[in-house]
């Protein structure tokens, strides 16, 4: 018997720890190589672990949600591959596991049907035990049919106009409102439930740096405005042919991130980062893109951004987009960043003072383009305008730096010109 051990992979250096979310073989499943066995929750992303080599798992030692850090064994894969059946010698080990059934004879159908639907995500997971319900008792709407948190309240909510278990609590409340007279609001309260869930690590994650990031940088915020006009020109003249030639849609981030860019070399301590008492300049460009995913905010980087195009630009933001909401952001992904971009304009946001993201020393918030009454040359006319907020670190960056990069910002949008003359 050859006896192969399953370690938790090597974490970036800002990641202690990780949380197993759910395991998708149990003990004498067998496994292909590089078949998905569990996945693993870090402060920042979701990752897939995958079998090492082909086997028939002998043993789980790290069961559902435990915390685990790099290098530990989380299970034992026995790679002699003529082992189809599990040994007597495992046999204990199976029915120590909570994935499996008390009778083998019950835990084969379980394996199938566990495959994609019947599994809960762990906030889900904890509200089903809560509750006295199983995950196939719920439809899941997650990825591959997991069940999330949502199911699982959408499914409490529907019972609560059934007859037969509101019955007991509606039988109950006339009587108490002919015997004392404050019945009314208290059966009002009664309709107020409250769910208590445990954080998951990405959002302690982010509330964590959030804080750290307001406790420990003087952030002061400097808005400007811009005319959208001349980009949206552009846009509209050469949107069709852009997308033809390169595969990929002309959006407005790309032209936020060149003007960024632009502003970043004329003014390189926006770009800059605090290390102690020193202040660390920067020779590159790694751009930041706040993205929403169904984890939480995440902000993947364009490294290097001075040296793409407006179309690699665009067709990484759109990886990035996909990834986040698949679940597919990689540690690389996400790790390091000079500047950031948060584009609240999606959701409608008209104006807000974005967080620096740590260690960074400033960000750039975009918000909706609207069209509004503006003075150009003594006349009134309406133009498509943006607000631009942008954070920084007073500690490092001055006023006059910070408004005069903002308005380089506002400079390149307003001529996009500028950008290909590198103005």
């Amino acid at each position: 018997m050859a006896i192969l051990e399953v370690k938790v992979p090597q974490l970036s250096e800002s990641v202690a720890e990780a949380t197993l979310l759910q395991w998708h073989k149990k003990v004498g499943d067998t496994v292909a190589r590089d078949e998905n066995l569990i996945d693993i929750e870090t402060d920042k992303v979701v990752l897939e672990l995958p079998a090492p080599d082909a086997g028939v798992i002998t043993q789980i030692v790290r069961a559902d949600n435990s915390t685990v850090v790099a290098g530990e064994v989380i299970a034992l894969i026995d790679t002699d591959l003529s082992a189809v059946a599990i040994p007597a010698a495992v046999a204990p080990l199976a029915a120590a596991t909570p994935a499996s059934a008390p009778a083998p004879a019950a835990s084969a159908p379980a394996a199938a049907s566990n495959s994609a639907a019947g599994i809960a995500m762990p906030a889900a997971a904890k509200m089903l035990a809560e509750n006295n319900l199983s995950a196939s008792d719920v439809a899941g709407s997650g990825k591959d049919g997991r069940v999330t948190k949502g199911d699982v309240i959408n499914q409490l909510a529907q019972p609560a106009t059934a007859p037969a278990p509101a019955a007991p609590a509606v039988a109950a409340k006339p009587a108490l409102q002919q015997v004392a007279a404050p019945a009314a609001p208290s059966a009002a309260l009664a309709n107020r439930p409250e769910e208590r869930v445990p954080m998951s690590r990405l959002r302690a994650r982010i509330a964590e740096r959030l804080l750290q990031s307001q406790s420990s940088n003087a952030i002061l915020t400097t808005f400007n405005e811009v005319n959208m006009q001349p980009v949206i020109d552009l846009r509209t003249k050469y949107k069709d042919k852009f997308e033809k030639e390169h595969g990929v849609k002309l959006g407005f981030m790309s032209f936020f991130v060149k003007a960024a860019v632009a502003a970043l070399k004329k003014y390189p301590i926006i770009n800059a980062s605090v290390d102690g008492n020193d202040i660390v300049y920067h020779g590159y460009f790694d751009i930041g893109i706040a993205v929403g995913s169904p984890r939480g905010l995440v902000v993947p980087i364009l490294r290097d951004a001075d040296q793409m195009s407006i179309a690699e630009i665009e067709k990484k933001i759109g990886e990035f987009g996909n990834k986040a909401k698949d679940g597919k952001l990689t540690l690389d992904d996400l790790t390091g960043g000079t500047f950031s971009i948060s584009n609240g304009g999606i959701f409608g946001s008209m104006l807000s003072t974005p967080i620096i993201n740590p260690p960074q020393s400033a960000i750039l918030g975009i918000h909706a383009t609207k069209e509004r009454a503006v003075v150009e040359n003594g006349q009134i006319v309406i133009r498509p305008m943006n607000y631009l907020a942008m954070s920084y670190d007073h500690r490092i960056i001055d006023g006059r730096e910070a408004v005069l990069g903002l308005v380089a910002m506002k400079e390149a949008l307003e001529d996009p010109a500028r950008l290909l003359l590198d103005l």
